[in-house]
């Protein structure tokens, strides 16, 4: 009763018409639906972590889209990463990577280009393998005792 709530993506509160087109890049924090055409990219601005996209059924994107919440019914044509989570509608169709964190896809959505799961940063772990020197190869072959 008087704990925190979990915060949850943020409410819409930009709108981009069924009518309208944007050539050039969007930069939003809170929430954002795309009912038209943007031609450029699309970028949650900052440590926003609850900012959020929705990309209509009639709504298209061409370009890169870097958020933390996307939910996507419309076109999409270029790049995605979704840092926290993505939802592939029904009508969804993305031609471009998908790089996410947690991904729920609906029946019907098409993806032309890879998925990759982004892991956190806490558990990446860097390996560098190193051929051996060659002296050591060619001991290793010329003596097998």
């Amino acid at each position: 009763m008087f704990g925190r709530k979990k915060k949850t993506p943020s409410q819409i509160d930009t709108l981009v018409g069924a009518n309208t087109v944007i050539t050039g890049d969007i930069e939003f924090s809170g929430g954002l639906r795309v009912d038209g055409r943007v031609c450029g990219n699309i970028l949650a601005t900052g440590d926003e972590p609850h900012a959020m996209l929705v990309l209509s059924e009639q709504g298209v994107i061409e370009g890169k889209i870097k958020v933390p919440h996307l939910i996507i019914n419309g076109m999409v044509k270029g790049p995605v990463h979704a840092d926290q989570d993505i939802e592939l509608q029904p009508n969804a169709r993305i031609i471009g990577d998908i790089h996410y964190k947690t991904v729920k896809i609906h029946e019907g959505a098409a993806v032309e280009g890879k998925m990759i799961r982004q892991e956190s940063l806490q558990t990446e772990k860097l390996v560098t393998l190193m051929a051996p020197p060659a002296a050591e190869q060619n001991k290793s072959t010329e003596n097998p005792e």
